[in-house]
């Protein structure tokens, strides 16, 4: 039989099988590692004869690069069928069955913003980009986006900068760098977050798989944020795709006389909201985010017994130790953010996180001044 994380990558790199029918087979089989040797499948399953043909004899050859590249240091794939798979992301219309990562796969599980943008963007776009990601990153909010140039890049770098985390979501393998020149902010993106994608190891970037990773970014995501882009553009391909997952869009207005604002603007009378300040889509966020919350929290107690088995299978830790050592040095009376995290022993990147998670638990209340009062 084969081991686990060989079936999944013989599984994604079977031609003709997509989510629709790796479920079917999971439900029926029961588990990844039984889906592959066997003389027949049953007809119900309706898989094609190259399929069956596939996983009747798999070609373990065919997943050496991906076997290769998962046995380096800080690599893993997180797989459908695994408890802690992003619960947003899980469930879109067509969520990828396998995530390639390179970086902490916790951090998929944080409340992410997608930040969207044109690679061609103006001095005013990328300065408003690094005004709001900053702003949301040390709010304890993890910036996803696409590390491509213009507003995705400055999305990513701004995160960075302010102490936060950031995901990259690639339209190629993780052992190619696209576009180039941001080879060091992809090592910055991995020691900060996560690079992931869907695209088996060696896959080159290619037209066709944008829009496909666009639908992981926004299916990350607890909303998008347009920070530019022309009416004709792939921005406002993933701003549909948010909408169509009823995730909100959030656009910030520009010149009646840019082009670049007036895909924003075109999204505004399409019902995206406007927006001016990190503020208010920290509001238009916090009802999903409490949700979101509250099924990680229940996944982690379902959870509470199970253990780390390897770097390669990963369970996140349970961090409400740290999440009630926050919670204590917050008092009934407004207590500055310093304080905080001065008495909590943790950094200042951890509290801020923590507070974000017990203020959408009201257990918390953000109040002027980087104070917070217990309630």
């Amino acid at each position: 039989m084969m081991e686990y994380n060989q079936a999944w990558l013989m599984l994604v790199h079977t031609k003709g099988l997509g989510i629709s029918r790796i479920k079917k087979l999971l439900t029926h089989y029961e588990s990844v590692e039984n889906i592959f040797h066997h003389p027949s499948y049953p007809p119900k399953l309706n898989l094609p004869k190259a399929v069956q043909n596939s996983l009747k004899n798999p070609d373990l050859k065919s997943i050496g690069d991906d076997v290769n590249w998962l046995e380096k240091n800080n690599n893993s794939i997180l797989t459908i069928d695994n408890d802690l798979y992003p619960p947003l992301l899980k469930n879109t219309d067509s969520p990828p069955p396998l995530l390639y990562i390179t970086g902490n796969p916790d951090i998929l599980l944080q409340p992410q913003l997608a930040v969207v943008g044109s690679r061609n963007a103006s001095a005013v776009g990328l300065t408003n980009t690094q005004s709001f990601c900053t702003d949301l990153a040390k709010k304890g909010i993890v910036i996803t986006s696409g590390m491509a140039l213009g507003v995705d890049g400055k999305a990513h770098i701004s995160a960075i900068n302010a102490g936060g985390k950031t995901i990259a979501v690639l339209g190629n393998g993780l052992d190619v760098v696209y576009p180039a020149k941001h080879k060091e902010l992809a090592h910055n993106i991995a020691q900060n977050g996560a690079l992931i994608s869907e695209f088996p190891i060696g896959t080159s970037p290619n037209a066709h798989n944008f829009p496909r990773r666009n639908r992981i970014i926004c299916g990350l995501s607890l909303g998008t944020l347009v920070i530019e882009a022309s009416v004709k553009s792939g921005t406002l391909i993933t701003a549909r795709q948010t909408m169509e997952i009823n995730r909100p869009v959030m656009a910030i207005p520009g010149s009646i006389h840019s082009p670049m604002a007036k895909g924003c603007h075109l999204l505004i009378k399409q019902g995206a909201k406007l927006v001016e300040s990190a503020e208010e889509i920290l509001e238009e966020l916090t009802p999903l985010a409490q949700s979101l919350s509250l099924q990680i929290q229940e996944k982690l107690s379902l959870l509470d017994d199970k253990t780390v088995k390897s770097s390669k299978n990963p369970y996140i830790k349970d961090e409400n130790n740290d999440h009630q050592v926050v919670l204590e040095n917050v008092l009934y009376e407004a207590t500055p953010l310093d304080e905080i995290i001065n008495n909590s022993r943790l950094t200042a990147q951890e509290v801020s996180s923590i507070l974000l998670i017990l203020e959408l638990e009201d257990k918390i209340r953000a109040m002027p001044g980087a104070h917070y009062i217990r309630i």
